[in-house]
């Protein structure tokens, strides 16, 4: 066989919630909700939900009242995100144990690897098997020629769908791809679907044959052509081997009763502008771009940003330019989150 240079996309599955099994091991084969503070009666949404969670409906994002309601018997558990950064940490450092590969770490639960091998599902399986060994989690393993196959290929390979790895290449993509929503592709939202959807493209073939010129001309000059190359299968082959950097730092605020005094909302972006600020602060990482998200009752959310003139560390300038950006908000709706985030510049 000849060896080639494969991209294998490694995603631990429902991790929170097998996180959170692992130190309960009692609560095995039982339906997990991990959001908030654990308490469904308080607003909160859900980070992760088990498996078992899954077959009722419960969803990332959603509300924890609502997965309560399709799942009673549900174990709501609080989020507990030091813990899962380590274990992440542990996660990736078998991966970058494996020789000879090049590891590009996209978030706790999920990396790229990028490998030089004439067998790259026997690799996946020794993947499986490392992590399986060091941390007792399962992930699956997405194979591809590129990081947008192999991203895509991860959910063909997830429990209950596939045998825990999938190769998805050039060879295939049309066959696999072709018929399937452009919804499918990594890179493409329900918003965006929506907005080709309008131009009679529904389906991952019809973009894919799309003329990037047209597109361009409709959703922009850069945003255009690169939907048609998703369509395409196209995307970036050589994995970087570079350190995860978080590239931006966020808190927000879910309040168990509506903000209906605009002076109140004003006070609260403030707050938690400066929380993120001393933040950036001990990180000494100053912010270029400051974000506000606000989600108005009854689950309606919104997200605005601006680029500082230039970036900052200092507390009341992030926060007068938080509210600057909250003034972008024209409805004054009772409000029932709040978030503030600060973005870098990239490194």
């Amino acid at each position: 066989m000849t060896v080639a240079s494969w991209v294998l996309h490694v995603d631990l599955d429902q991790f929170l919630a097998a996180v959170e099994v692992l130190r309960r091991p009692e609560l095995a084969g039982r339906p997990v909700v991990v959001g908030g503070k654990g308490d469904p009666t308080q607003r909160a949404v859900v980070a992760t939900a088990s498996y078992e969670a899954r077959r009722f409906g419960v969803r990332s994002g959603m509300p924890l009242r609502t997965a309560a309601a399709r799942c009673p018997d549900a174990v709501f558990l609080p989020a507990d995100n030091a813990h899962y950064e380590a274990v992440s940490q542990e996660v990736m450092a078998v991966l970058r144990a494996r020789p000879g590969v090049v590891v590009e770490v996209m978030g706790w639960d999920e990396a790229f690897v990028g490998a030089d091998t004439d067998d790259p599902e026997a690799l996946a399986a020794e993947i499986r098997g490392a992590v399986r060994a060091a941390t007792r989690l399962e992930c699956s393993v997405g194979i591809g020629d590129n990081m947008l196959r192999a991203k895509i290929a991860t959910e063909f390979a997830k429990p209950g769908t596939g045998g825990g790895a999938y190769r998805l290449t050039a060879a295939n993509w049309a066959e696999v791809m072709f018929d399937r929503p452009t919804r499918a592709l990594w890179g493409i939202g329900a918003k965006t679907a929506r907005k080709l959807a309008d131009r009679g493209i529904h389906t991952v073939r019809e973009l894919a044959g799309t003329d990037p010129a047209a597109l361009a001309a409709e959703l922009g000059p850069a945003l255009g052509p690169w939907y048609v190359q998703l369509g395409r299968g196209i995307g970036r082959a050589e994995v970087e081997g570079t350190p995860w950097v978080a590239r931006s730092r966020s808190h927000e605020t879910t309040f168990q009763t509506d903000l209906a005094d605009w002076a109140d909302v004003r006070e609260q972006v403030v707050a938690l502008a400066r929380r993120v600020a001393a933040e950036i602060r001990a990180e000494d990482r100053p912010a270029a771009r400051v974000a506000v998200k606000v989600r108005f009752t009854p689950f309606s959310t919104y997200t605005r940003s601006a680029t500082l003139e230039a970036p900052t560390l200092d507390a009341d300038r992030f926060a007068a330019a938080a509210l600057e950006v909250l003034e972008k908000f024209t409805s004054r709706r009772p409000v029932r989150l709040l978030g503030v985030r600060a973005e870098f510049t990239r490194p």
